[in-house]
């Protein structure tokens, strides 16, 4: 059984991986953590840069948590990645932050958090970044 979170390198991310870090270690599960930038670019402000990345692997193996780490470079939308993740690893529930977006912000730019919320089949616990 797995816990999925998205992972960005911001405080929303960090607030995703936090919760989730917390369900894992109560549940015993296995945390498997999703980072893609859009369209699969590493330039997108949303890849973790490997410094971001290796620390939060070498955090979570020093917690003692089983875990994966996926950062698929070519891929459609960070939604789709996390949903197919999440159906691969048979997880019972997806992790992800949520940020205040304008109404006209998410027109143009789409939600990833909206989409993985309405299309994943197990429940997904949406994290507010600590304000």
């Amino acid at each position: 059984m797995t816990i999925v979170t998205g992972y960005t390198p911001d405080a929303t991310g960090l607030a995703a991986v936090d919760h989730a870090i917390g369900l894992a270690r109560s549940t015993g599960e296995t945390l498997v953590v999703v980072n893609t930038g859009v369209r699969g670019s590493d330039a997108d402000a949303s890849f973790a840069g490997a410094k971001d990345w290796d620390a939060l692997d070498q955090r979570l193996a020093a917690l003692g948590l089983a875990h994966e780490m996926h950062q698929p470079a070519h891929v459609e939308s960070p939604a789709l990645e996390i949903l197919a993740t999440a159906e691969r690893t048979g997880a019972t529930q997806i992790v992800i932050g949520v940020r205040r977006r304008s109404a006209v912000g998410k027109l143009f730019l789409g939600s990833v958090a909206q989409q993985v919320i309405l299309e994943a089949t197990c429940p997904v616990v949406a994290v507010k970044q600590p304000t």
